[in-house]
């Protein structure tokens, strides 16, 4: 299948790796031309463009155009160009982590030019290549079945990892809340490793711990795994700096459980938490930096 994959960084750069070697055609656009050349030479693949317009005039009608930009203007105005180039019944997919309610609204406007917009809240960070990525998928049910031969390559495996959530919106929505919970889980964590290391009188190996935890117990995960390999080396985290930045995603959820009335205290405590850290730094939040890093190849701040 025909795509140009448009913003090749940590994730998007992965996800046109694997569709490559999933034998799709890929049109590789970045705003750092040695970036999609890079992926070209590895995959001795893929065909290297310097602009939109040069993006959509390799593609063959309907021609799908993926997207995975910083949220809010750089991907307003990347759509507000593609609506000048593409062609009726071509569809843009917004693979970032956008919020849900633009989402809804540049569906409808681009609807209103005879163009698809289908969203799809993906994760994975920076080991979806071998692993697959999770993908949460919004939109037009004939849009979305079009794009079926990519999500199948990009998933986990083809039967899984991947599901249509609902329309317009519904996919970021999912993976907002997706990345609501992924606080919580990983405030758990590491408030849990901060009790162990202050109880000095039992002298306990935090990288030990986690490694045990990893096999048999009812908290193990790949977000403890990830805590495993970060600890492993260095359990005093002592490069990392207590800071922990948020993508915006776990307040979008927390105030849509606000206008929802829905109380959401573990979610809504860990955001607090990370707001915390900025300036009031301790070990819980090396461990949160820590795993954010792991996952996502998010940077650190280093002491």
């Amino acid at each position: 299948m025909d795509i140009a994959m448009i913003g090749l960084g940590r994730m998007g750069g992965n996800m046109a790796r694997r569709l490559l070697r999933g034998g799709h055609r890929v049109v590789l656009h970045n705003r750092s031309a040695a970036v999609s050349e890079a992926i070209q030479k590895e995959e001795g693949r893929g065909e290297v463009v310097h602009s939109l317009t040069e993006a959509v005039e390799k593609l063959q009608a309907p021609r799908h155009v993926w997207i995975m930009l910083p949220a809010g203007e750089v991907t307003e105005q990347s759509l507000v160009e593609l609506m000048g180039l593409l062609s009726s019944d071509d569809t843009v997919i917004d693979g970032g982590n956008s919020n849900y309610k633009d989402t809804q609204r540049r569906h409808a406007m681009l609807k209103a030019k005879g163009l698809n917009y289908v969203d799809v809240g993906t994760s994975g960070g920076v080991w979806g290549l071998a692993n697959g990525y999770g993908m949460m998928v919004g939109g037009d049910d004939a849009p979305v079945a079009r794009l079926r031969p990519i999500l199948e390559t990009l998933a986990p495996a083809p039967d899984h990892g991947w599901g249509h959530m609902g329309p317009s919106g519904a996919g970021h929505y999912v993976k907002m809340v997706h990345n609501g919970i992924e606080y919580g889980m990983m405030q758990a964590f590491a408030e849990g490793f901060e009790i162990m290391r202050a109880k000095k009188d039992l002298h306990l190996n935090m990288a030990q711990i986690a490694e045990a935890w990893r096999y048999g117990t009812v908290i193990r995960s790949w977000l403890l795994d990830l805590a495993a390999a970060a600890l492993k080396d260095d359990p005093e985290l002592t490069d990392i700096a207590p800071f922990v930045a948020d993508s915006g995603e776990g307040r979008w959820t927390v105030a849509d459980a606000i206008d929802l009335d829905v109380p959401a205290p573990v979610i809504t405590l860990a955001l607090m938490a990370r707001f915390y850290s900025r300036s009031n730094g301790d070990y819980t939040a090396k461990v949160l930096s820590a795993m954010r890093n792991q996952f996502g190849g998010h940077a650190v701040k280093k002491l």
